[in-house]
């Protein structure tokens, strides 16, 4: 059995602290964000989608340094922060920014081939019937996306748990403060004879992950028996 110490607990309840947490926020963004580029007709959607997607084909560490100009003391977001007492970088705030980027695009990607497969019939009968936008949104869109949706927070939580490029450059690797599971993983792979302990929480995000897999497949389930 492995014998985890409270450093490494620590760094297990943070990743899925951090995955929760960029999970949750994104999910509304990225909702809006894949119903404008099935149903908007805005211009430049093209550069949008381009712009969506940059993180996803953009190594990992160099996310994670742009986001450290911005955010940090010397950027301009960071400046803005700092003035009313805010400070993201070197703290679990920055693990969570760092997820949330660089998982957008699964989460985005997921809805919108959701919402693509949604039937454009129903769509126009619901505006026959005189429904407003937003109504068919609440009514027609977000229901039959339920499935996309679910899916997509699985990948997003799924990333973020695996997070580690954008991570260490943004929050650091402090024990106890920023460490998740991977940046754990990889100090173990470091220090001579902790490759047992680096096994050890492989196995525990392996688990995780599984975790979610499943819960995923089973909500997804009970949501079909619900739109039946």
């Amino acid at each position: 059995m492995f014998e985890f110490s409270p450093t490494d607990w620590q760094a297990i309840s943070l990743s899925a602290q951090v995955a929760i947490t960029a999970t949750a926020v994104s999910l509304p963004f990225g909702f809006m964000a894949a119903y404008l580029l099935v149903f908007s007709r805005l211009p430049g959607k093209a550069l949008l989608d381009s712009l969506i997607n940059l993180p996803l084909v953009l190594p990992p560490v160099v996310v994670g340094y742009l986001l450290l100009l911005s955010l940090g003391s010397e950027g301009w977001l960071g400046a803005m922060l700092a003035k009313v007492g805010i400070r993201i970088i070197f703290t679990w705030k920055a693990a969570v920014i760092a997820s949330m980027v660089v998982g957008f695009p699964l989460l985005v990607r997921s809805i919108r081939i959701g919402m693509e497969q949604i039937d454009d019939h129903l769509i126009q009968a619901s505006r026959t019937l005189g429904a407003h936008w937003h109504d068919t949104l609440l009514s027609v869109i977000l229901p039959l996306s339920g499935r996309a949706i679910l899916a997509g927070a699985s990948l997003m939580f799924a990333r973020s748990l695996g997070e580690f490029g954008a991570t260490i450059i943004l929050a650091g690797n402090i024990p106890g403060v920023t460490q998740t599971i991977p940046l754990a993983i990889y100090d173990y792979t470091s220090t001579p004879g902790g490759d047992r302990m680096a096994l050890g929480l492989c196995l525990v995000s392996i688990v995780l992950s599984f975790g979610v897999l499943v819960l995923n497949e089973g909500l997804v389930r009970r949501f079909r028996k619900g739109v039946k």
